[in-house]
């Protein structure tokens, strides 16, 4: 029975009113970039939040509403000198002059500092004297710090002095801003890449250049609409500025293939002579539908992000879904009216020597390379499905040993002046100074208990190597104490986590063991320790709910028990593989050099709970791609070998070209310069070539095989479920095609 509103429907109605649909998305373009233009800065913060309630984020709070009000952000500039010294008039020039410039940006951007000059601290000066310090601390909050930050780097970067005298800076907010240009560097990096090469992957499956450029010009639209949304949506929540690189990622690769598989389907219908409207209508009803309903797979997994009680979770997954809806929409009513409009033109500037590349469905001639592989596959399906599995199996293996961490500021490339200052400090400071180590005791500090106790920790702590030199100071109520200790230690290493969770479970239990105290910790390397425990703890509802609406979903669209199932298996075996070589390759460092990469002492702890739920929903696309051609043919022959063959041959030259532009736009994020985008491009990329090739043409037709017709198995039980099967019934061939009635709309 038809729905009333159905993708066929809804590509009918476009159709038929073609320009009225471009005129209402051109109108929705253009507002999205006039509110991203002036909304989007707005939207964006640097700050990662988590929003439950750790002791780190506590701490926090109690600072602000009892003592200091707003935490302020400390920057820090570094004046070094390989033959120079603090007491050479020349370095003393320098750094008096630098430091009035800052001081002389005013209350409004500074508010506070301090120099070896003024001060005659001695802790300001390295141990040889070439080098010194000027902490200085930024008025209002991290956002406010970044959007002032830049006033002061330019005085900094633009100082004068001698050639043997270097002047750079690091802090909170200058690495923040480092960060945020490498990221957009790596996003017009990977933008450039990406579209280059799928356009080269869509030339060379459709054989025509107009037929390339149309997906993606709409995966283009659909990321300049998302990113209006995402700046609409954050003038009341505040987001991460990594969501327009998501944004980006994410719409160039679903919003291509969505509008590949269409195209290639109305180009498919059009060759078996049904006329441009029908060719369309089909289009939609099959692989329209297919769009469908794989997107919503899609954004059932990215929901699934929106769970985990983190800034950053929250703004990736938002924007995901943002995108990848905007993607089905536009494939559902913008690409059936540029079908209308363009009709057979859709062909121009064919390519020589690159043929159409029909799909194989000429299910009465079965021929071509993925027909063969399909059936050598299912003549020994036990043995190839069996070895398969153990090859994904042992590729998953190294994920056991994972390291999950924060990439900081070590990991910038070597040119990054924050990166050099910020090891100088390492070297000759406290790496600490920047982000030190704040220990909250809310207490009567008058209390001889609690004075007692704070003795203790700090004695403890002065014990610790890989503590600094601490300060106390304590609200004017005297019932919260303060009590500053820079690390040591690098504050993105393994050494830092270790020393917050031994101060946490043994140094304050035992300094405050009963004492009438509460004793929280935060700072930098504080509130990394939460967040990894944030994302530990979302693992189990992550994945409950993403397997479960994957697994609700796939059983309602294909009325099986069985295929949701096998799905779920064989997606969980292609990521857990991409989690090892992930593994492997950046935290063992086999083969990173090949790639480019920098070899790290840890994942990034964000990266395996993102990449689940994204990659779920991205490789389900394909499974709903395959496995609607398999069952579009089987409810026709009830043939499941035939049926198997057929819908890997029929997608076989359309899923791995889409496959090839996901991994080209995945891996030109990749090819940047920050480890994080290495580590997540590097990730999507190798799951989805997995899942396109190693999953779709062994797995797949292997376990089908294998089944037979309990592949499409619903239990008397679920017969009630309604049945909205991915491919429609044939429709009835309306006309021939003629070109005058293929063009009338053009």
């Amino acid at each position: 029975m038809p729905y009333p509103i159905s993708p066929e429907s809804l590509a009918r109605h476009s159709a038929n009113r073609p320009w009225m649909v471009v005129a209402l998305w051109m109108v929705a373009l253009v507002a999205a970039v006039i509110i991203a233009f002036n909304l989007l800065g707005d939207a964006l913060t640097t700050k990662f939040e988590i929003t439950s309630d750790p002791d780190s984020v506590r701490a926090d709070e109690l600072l602000e509403d009892r003592l200091r009000g707003q935490r302020h952000t400390t920057e820090i500039v570094v004046v070094t000198s390989n033959e120079l010294t603090v007491n050479d008039l020349e370095f003393r020039q320098v750094v008096e002059s630098t430091f009035a410039s800052i001081m002389a940006l005013g209350p409004e951007v500074i508010d506070g500092g301090v120099n070896f000059y003024s001060t005659g601290d001695p802790s300001l000066v390295s141990d040889d004297s070439h080098t010194t310090i000027l902490p200085f601390t930024m008025t209002g909050d991290l956002d406010d710090a970044n959007d002032n930050i830049g006033s002061v780097l330019d005085i900094v970067r633009g100082t004068e002095a001698p050639a043997d005298i270097q002047v750079l800076m690091t802090g909170e907010a200058t690495i923040g801003d480092d960060f945020q240009t490498l990221s957009q560097e790596d996003l017009l990096r990977g933008e450039s890449i990406g579209i280059l090469l799928a356009l080269i992957i869509l030339v060379i499956v459709f054989g025509a250049l107009v037929a390339a450029l149309v997906p993606v010009m709409l995966a283009l639209l659909s990321i300049a609409i998302a990113i209006g949304l995402a700046a609409l949506i954050g003038q009341a929540f505040e987001l991460s500025f990594f969501i327009t690189n998501f944004i980006t990622m994410i719409g160039l690769a679903v919003g291509i293939d969505y509008s590949l598989f269409i195209v290639q389907r109305f180009r498919e219908e059009r060759d078996r002579g049904r006329d441009k409207q029908a060719a369309i209508a089909r289009a939609s009803a099959t692989a329209g539908r297919a769009v469908l309903f794989s997107g919503t797979t899609v954004i059932l997994a990215l929901v699934g992000m929106l769970i985990v009680p983190s800034s950053v979770f929250i703004s990736l997954g938002l924007g995901a879904i943002l995108v990848v809806f905007v993607s089905i929409l536009a494939s559902m009513t913008l690409l059936p009216a540029l079908l209308s409009l363009l009709g057979d033109k859709i062909n121009r500037l064919a390519l020589p020597f690159i043929g159409r590349g029909k799909a194989g469905f000429d299910e009465d001639a079965p021929s071509g390379f993925w027909d063969t592989v399909a059936r050598a596959v299912m003549r020994r399906p036990a043995i190839t499905f069996a070895l398969g599995a153990g090859l994904l199996i042992a590729t998953a293996i190294p994920y056991f040993s994972i390291n999950t961490g924060f990439a900081g500021v070590s990991t910038f490339p070597d040119d990054i002046e924050s990166k050099q200052a910020f090891l100088i400090l390492q070297d000759e400071f406290a790496a600490g100074l920047v982000a030190p180590t704040e220990i909250v005791i809310d207490g009567d500090f008058s209390s001889p208990a609690v004075q007692e106790g704070i003795s203790r920790l700090v004695l403890a702590l002065e014990a610790d190597a890989d503590f600094a030199e601490t300060t106390v100071e304590a609200d004017e109520a005297g019932d919260l104490a303060l009590l500053s200790v820079p690390l040591t230690v690098p504050d993105d290493t393994v050494l830092a986590s270790n020393a917050i969770n031994r101060l946490r479970d043994e140094i304050i239990p035992k300094a405050f063991d009963g004492v009438p105290a509460e004793v929280l910790v935060t700072g930098l390397v504080a509130f990394n320790e939460d967040f990894f425990d944030v994302a530990r703890d979302a693992v189990i509802p992550v994945f409950a709910f993403v397997l479960g609406m994957s697994f609700i979903l796939l059983m309602v669209v294909f009325r099986s028990i069985i295929v949701p199932l096998k799905a779920t298996l064989l997606n969980l075996l292609s990521v857990g593989a991409a989690y090892g070589l992930l593994v492997l390759v950046f935290q063992k460092g086999y083969g990173n050099e090949i790639f480019g990469f920098q070899q790290v002492e840890a994942i990034e702890a964000w990266i395996p709970l993102f990449l689940f739920s994204v990659l779920f929903g991205l490789s389900m696309d394909y499974h709903v791609f395959l496995l609607s051609r398999i069952r579009e043919h089987y409810d026709r022959t009830g043939d499941n070998a035939g049926s198997v063959a057929f819908g890997i041959r029929s997608t076989g030259r359309l899923i791995t070209g889409a496959a090839l532009i996901m991994v080209a736009v995945f891996g030109g994020f990749a090819s940047g310069r920050m480890s994080s985008l290495e580590q997540m491009g590097f990730g999507l990329a190798t799951a989805i070539l997995i899942d396109a090739t190693l999953i779709r043409t062994v797995m797949v037709p292997a376990g089908m095989k294998l089944l037979g017709k309990a592949n499409w198995w619903l239990p008397s039980q679920l017969q009630w479920l309604p049945d909205l099967r991915v491919e429609a019934e044939p429709l009835v061939i309306q006309g021939a095609s003629s070109e005058s009635d293929t063009d009338s709309a053009s």
